[in-house]
C-alpha cells in the first residue's frame, strides 16, 4: 500500500469541485471552514471557478482536469473536495491514474467523492481519506472528530473512539453539531473484535462503479488476502430493499471473500418499505461481523476513515473504536 507524504505546517490544500459547486448561499459558512483550516497551518489553493450554483459545478473536462492539475502539482499537499453532490463518475475516465501512481497524495472527501477514492485505491493501490469535505470544518469550535481528521493529515493516526452523541436532525442555529441523540452502535450477531484492511465509503456510489474498469476491487482483495479486508459502507438515502441487494450483488461478485467485518453507518435519509436495515443487511451477510449505526459516513459526527489503512475495529457493549496502522 502506497502512503502519500503528510503534511506539516505552510502545506498547500488544493480544493476541486469534482462533484457540486459552492454556491453564494453557502459561501460564508465555506469560508468558515477554509479559515479554521489556515488556523491549523495550512495555505488554502482553489481551483478556479468552483464558487457557483452549479450541479454538477462544470463539465466533466473541467472538473477532471482540475484534479490531475493538484494531482500533478508538487507544491500541492493534500487535494480536498469541496463537496458532494452527484455526477463525479463523470470524470473518471479523464483522471490521469498513471499520474495518481507516480505522484501520490492525499485526496480526501466525503459522499460522491466516494467514486475518486474508491477507484485511486483500488485501481493504484494508493491509500485516500474517506473524512470531511472543504466545507465540513465550519463551526468556531472545532468537533473532536474534526480535530481527530486534522491530526491524520499529520501523520497522527489517533484512535478514534464512537462519539457520545450524534446529530438526529440539523439545527441551523446551533453553532456546530447539534448532538442530540445518543449514539449507539449495534453488532447484530454479537460483539466482536476484527483487524483487515479498511475499504469502503458511500453506498450507492461504490454501487454505481461496480464492475466497471474504474472498479479494482477483485485486485486488490486478492492483493490484500492475507490480511482481509473490513469494509465500511455509509447510506445516504439507498432504500433498505436496495441495500439488501447490492450486497447480495457485491456478494455475487466475489467481493466479500476474505471479509473480516462490515460496518455500517447511520442513514441520513432512512427508506424502510418492506423490511428493515438490519434485516436486510442480516439476509445477506449471515452471521458474519456486521456493526450497524456506527459514527461513520453523512450524520455527524463520523470517523476519518483511510481506505488502504491496516485497521483494527472493536465493537463491544454499544461502543466502538477504530485504530489504524499505516503497513
Amino acid at each position: 500500500m502506497i502512503y502519500p507524504r503528510f503534511l506539516t505546517d505552510g502545506s498547500t490544500i488544493g480544493i476541486p469541485a469534482p462533484s457540486a459547486g459552492i454556491p453564494p448561499k453557502k459561501e460564508p459558512s465555506f469560508d468558515i471552514s477554509l479559515e479554521n483550516i489556515r488556523k491549523n497551518g495550512y495555505k488554502i489553493q482553489e481551483c478556479d471557478g468552483i464558487r457557483n450554483e452549479n450541479y454538477p459545478s462544470d463539465s466533466a473536462e473541467k472538473r477532471a482536469r482540475d484534479v490531475n492539475n493538484l494531482i500533478k502539482n508538487d507544491d500541492i499537499g493534500i487535494i480536498l473536495c469541496a463537496t458532494g453532490g452527484d455526477f463525479l463518475v463523470e470524470i473518471l475516465p479523464c483522471i490521469d491514474y498513471d499520474a495518481v501512481a507516480k505522484n501520490p497524495k492525499w485526496i480526501q472527501g466525503y459522499s460522491d467523492p466516494t467514486s475518486l477514492l474508491y477507484s485511486i485505491t483500488t485501481l493504484c493501490d494508493v491509500a485516500t481519506i474517506y473524512g470531511g469535505n472543504a466545507g465540513s470544518f465550519d463551526m468556531n469550535n472545532l468537533h473532536e472528530s474534526l480535530k481527530n481528521n486534522l491530526e491524520i493529515w499529520r501523520g497522527n493516526i489517533v484512535k478514534q473512539n464512537s462519539f457520545d452523541k450524534y446529530e438526529s436532525t440539523r439545527n441551523d442555529e446551533v453553532d456546530g453539531y447539534n448532538l442530540d441523540a445518543k449514539v449507539e452502535w449495534k453488532a447484530i450477531n454479537g460483539d466482536f473484535e476484527a483487524e483487515g484492511r479498511l475499504l469502503g465509503g458511500c453506498f450507492e456510489c461504490i454501487n454505481d462503479i461496480l464492475g466497471t474498469r474504474f472498479d479494482g476491487t477483485k485486485a486488490f482483495i486478492e492483493r490484500y488476502k492475507d490480511d482481509g479486508i473490513i469494509w465500511y459502507f455509509d447510506v445516504f438515502a439507498m432504500s433498505a430493499e436496495v441495500v439488501a441487494n447490492t450486497l447480495w450483488k457485491m456478494k455475487q461478485m466475489g467481493y466479500f471473500e476474505n471479509a473480516k467485518a462490515f460496518i455500517f453507518g447511520r442513514v441520513m435519509f432512512p427508506n424502510e418499505y418492506t423490511i428493515t436495515y438490519e434485516n436486510a443487511i442480516k439476509r445477506v451477510l449471515g452471521t458474519e461481523n456486521v456493526v450497524i449505526n456506527a459514527d461513520v459516513g453523512h450524520v455527524n459526527p463520523k470517523m476519518t476513515l483511510i481506505n488502504g489503512a491496516y485497521g483494527k475495529v472493536v465493537c463491544k457493549d454499544g461502543r466502538g473504536s477504530l485504530e489504524m496502522e499505516l503497513k
